[in-house]
């Protein structure tokens, strides 16, 4: 674990899981441009080292926490670490996940149980751990990341769905009963994105990226940085009224492509039009 000198921090403070690669690293920037100072937790050291490495290139001062958010007693030592650090947690993302895809009959209790463990249970035991500092913050919110097959059909990610699923039912299960205490907790839905993780478990050959493509109305992969945006968004000021809401930033994958490929076909792109 990697420290500075304990001090209450005057900055509002983030804690972000799975914070050193991917949508949590985008997130991390997307915060410390807000002038938000930064815990990072990851069951690497690795993944923690780069990421903080590159938030502290940003001017955030950021504290590293390995941790794996399966186990409480390892969440409950990293909001320990937060508050002896900073004196305050503003804002949690339950970013940490796991995934990879297989047909449902080949799941293994082993695959079920750390799937939802990282995710469902994980959300759970961070938001429970962090809701003392939370809601000593003068704006708290808590931004939970989910998946559009939290209601849709999952084929190849049951495990992954079904703890996605439960992660929205928290959202606005927290959302009502701790809106007394001021704290908000939406959640954001990203479509597919690329990263080094995904493409290791999810986008793992070109006929799968053709056909998660074709699923998506916009006919592209997202970014990060677009689904950090959102996240920046609904922490901030301007989303102040909004809680136990999902935004979703899919490219419209949740809405389905329905005929829209038979239309296609029928009626090609004319292309840009003549001057």
């Amino acid at each position: 674990m990697t420290t500075a000198s304990p001090h209450h921090e005057a900055k509002p403070v983030a804690l972000i899981t799975g914070g050193g690669t991917g949508i949590g690293r985008a997130i991390g920037n997307a915060l410390a441009a807000d002038g938000y100072n930064l815990a990072i937790a990851s069951r690497s050291a690795e993944h923690l080292a780069a990421g903080a490495a590159e938030l502290r290139g940003r001017g955030a001062r950021v504290l590293e926490i390995p941790t794996d958010v399966r186990m409480p007693d390892q969440v409950d030592r990293a909001i320990e670490a937060i508050r002896a650090e900073f004196g305050r947690l503003d804002v949690l993302v339950n970013n940490a996940a796991g995934n990879f895809l297989a047909p449902a009959e080949r799941i293994t209790p082993n695959g079920w149980r750390a799937v939802v463990g990282i995710v469902l249970d994980g959300t759970f035991f961070c938001s429970r751990a962090a809701f003392p500092l939370l809601r000593r913050s003068p704006s708290p919110s808590i931004v939970n990341i989910v998946a559009a097959y939290a209601w849709m059909a999952g084929p190849g990610t049951a495990h992954s769905a079904a703890a996605k699923a439960g992660v929205v039912a928290l959202t606005r299960s927290l959302a009502v009963e701790w809106a007394r205490y001021g704290i908000r907790v939406n959640a954001v839905s990203p479509g597919p994105v690329r990263t080094d993780g995904t493409d290791q478990q999810l986008w793992v050959s070109d006929t799968i990226v053709e056909a998660v493509t074709k699923g998506v109305p916009l006919g592209r992969f997202g970014t990060p940085e677009e689904i950090a945006e959102a996240v920046r968004f609904l922490v901030s000021s301007r989303a102040s009224y909004i809680t136990g809401d999902v935004i979703s930033v899919d490219g419209g994958q949740w809405l389905g492509r329905g005929i829209m490929p038979l239309l296609e076909n029928a009626f090609p792109d004319p292309g840009p039009p003549k001057e």
